[in-house]
């Protein structure tokens, strides 16, 4: 099966409140591609953090998009472009969307996929808590963009859209 030419990355623990908003999300975009016909065109990938490893997810990819949530994002969410940063740090978990992006050249990959972070307002990330109402309404408006975005899945279009909404 040839590689879909689109990586998502979702990270988020949804045993931690507003956390599951970035699986939350994924399984919602997972259900809407299957339904439109358009899973093929996408390699959706869940897990609680970026690690080193999800490097290798984003080799010979179009585009990237990183999806998770945030304490202090601007409320509904924040759509930008992501850039590979050689970020210091004590560990190889939990890395940044740009620090992953930065493991790219490390393993010899000479192309990095453009890459955009969706970044979704979250209010309260306690354990064994459920998703708070703000986080999904704030996961709803998250949702149309991931729609549009994949329904129109190319840098350019993508580029026009980062902002702060």
């Amino acid at each position: 099966m040839p590689l879909a030419p689109i990586a998502i990355l979702a990270c988020g623990n949804p045993s931690r409140g507003d956390d599951a908003l970035g699986p939350v999300l994924l399984a919602r975009l997972q259900e809407w591609l299957h339904a439109e016909g358009r899973a093929d065109e996408f390699d959706l990938i869940g897990d609680f953090q970026l690690q080193v490893e999800h490097a290798l997810d984003l080799v010979g990819r179009r585009l990237a998009l990183f999806i998770d949530a945030g304490q202090q994002t601007p409320a509904p969410f924040v759509f930008r472009c992501a850039r590979a940063t050689a970020v210091a740090t004590h560990s190889t978990h939990a890395l940044s969307p740009e620090a992953v992006l930065a493991v790219l050249p490390q393993i010899g990959e000479r192309r990095t996929p453009p890459a955009f972070m969706l970044c979704v307002r979250g209010e309260s990330f306690v354990l064994g808590e459920a998703m708070s109402a703000a986080a999904t309404r704030n996961a709803d408006v998250a949702f149309a963009l991931l729609q549009a975005l994949c329904g129109d899945a190319n840098e350019a279009v993508w580029s026009a859209r980062t902002m702060t909404v």
